[in-house]
């Protein structure tokens, strides 16, 4: 049997605990710096085909994985949540000491499977992902505060948001946060500036038409603060970040797209009616290589859309989803089959005639997110058997009449 090398890590640390057969061998505490990995290395190279077990605990255990990965060690990266289930206990003492000890003990009596580190290519694109999301999350943040410092400027101009143009609202809003500045200006020279100092080209008609928006807009405007004060300053301010971030997202983007066509299962995603280049290296970079679930169902629990039961006696809850999994693979796959809905006169799709089906299913048609997830189900056992097939998406009219008949 192995030698079971347990960490307990920690922001900066780890405790460590190797044992043997259920005999403790060692006992140590160790910095994640050179000096610590080279010590925790002398440990490892003195026990019998180790294998090291530590719990996921976001960033902090990014340095002990890297480790491992750079020694070439096997390792399993335990689910904190699979662990305390399987390890909880009526005592309850809990110590960094005691943790090491626990996951020792339960490695020795549980068979968890080891870990398969990310390939380079799938783990550039995950982090390009997750730094897209955290763009867009800051987005967000400060379009709301903007939103809240234009309440006291100019609330009015706001209404040019409903436009999907946001860079050029953006830039409009920056060079006009107040009423009186548009007041100041005659038609033609307003929209001029608007031509001359956006970073979109606009046609004459067009800034023609931005001019008698503003124009319309400013007159009827009652603005709470001045034209001077630092509330305009705030508004510029927070143009000029939400300009920088879409500029930054696109950026991201483009290289997320350009990182995914390079691998051949781009090709087999974008073949989905529905599903679009960015929402494609979106999906490759949460899921991974999806070639390494064995069925659809584990692909399933990974994304956390299988389904939680709870059933005692006579009583019992509806049965719902767990969302235990990666809610941004979540996320992504339900605005893809909320796409491939939107775009179903552009392609046959077998998941839009699956939804259809669902919701006029009699006696009990199916509410539209219960019907949502099923799509999502379906589109993944889809999209695993055509990766692992090396097929692209072909509907067929047989396939579709199956999927209504069950």
């Amino acid at each position: 049997m192995a030698d079971v090398i347990a960490l307990d890590v920690s922001m900066g640390k780890s405790n460590v605990a190797w044992y043997r057969q259920k005999t403790c061998l060692d006992e140590f505490v160790f910095s994640h710096t050179q000096s610590g990995f080279s010590q925790l290395l002398s440990t490892i190279q003195k026990a019998d085909r180790p294998i090291i077990y530590f719990e996921a605990t976001g960033i902090y255990s990014n340095p002990v994985e890297h480790f491992c990965i750079a020694h070439q060690l096997k390792y399993c990266r335990l689910n904190p949540l699979e662990f305390h289930l399987k390890s909880e206990n009526l005592r309850r003492v809990k110590t960094d000491r005691q943790d090491t000890r626990k996951i020792a003990l339960m490695a020795q009596e549980q068979s968890f499977r080891l870990t398969t580190p990310r390939s380079p290519y799938f783990a550039r694109l995950h982090e390009l992902s997750r730094f897209y999301n955290q763009l867009n999350h800051d987005w967000d943040h400060r379009l709301v505060q903007l939103h809240v410092v234009l309440e006291q400027t100019f609330p009015e101009v706001k209404q040019l948001f409903k436009n999907k143009a946001f860079k050029l609202v953006l830039n409009v809003v920056e060079l006009f946060p107040h009423p009186d500045l548009v007041k100041s200006l005659s038609r033609t020279k307003l929209k001029n500036r608007l031509i001359n100092s956006t970073d979109k080209k606009l046609s004459n008609m067009k800034g023609y038409k931005y001019a008698d928006q503003l124009l319309k807009l400013a007159q009827d405007a009652y603005p709470a603060a001045g034209q001077n004060s630092v509330q305009v300053d705030e508004v510029r301010y927070y143009c000029r970040l939400l300009i920088e971030l879409t500029q930054q997202k696109e950026k991201v983007i483009k290289q997320m797209v350009e990182t995914a066509q390079a691998d051949e299962t781009f090709q087999y995603y974008v073949s989905f009616p529905g599903i679009g280049s960015q929402t494609a290296a979106q999906l490759m970079a949460e899921l991974g290589d999806i070639k390494r679930f064995d069925n659809a169902n584990q692909l399933n629990v990974y994304v956390g859309i299988d389904i939680q039961r709870y059933q005692s006696g006579q009583g019992g809850h509806q049965d719902h989803i767990n969302k235990r999994g990666n809610p941004i693979a979540r996320k992504l796959l339900y605005f893809a089959v909320g796409n491939m809905i939107r775009q179903q006169r552009h392609a046959l799709n077998h998941i839009v005639d699956y939804y259809y089906h669902l919701k006029q299913k009699r006696p009990y048609p199916k509410l539209n997110k219960v019907a949502m997830v099923a799509c999502m189900n379906k589109t993944l056992k889809c999209l695993l058997s055509m990766i692992k097939h090396h097929t692209k998406y072909r509907y067929r009219y047989t396939d579709s009449k199956s999927t209504v008949k069950n």
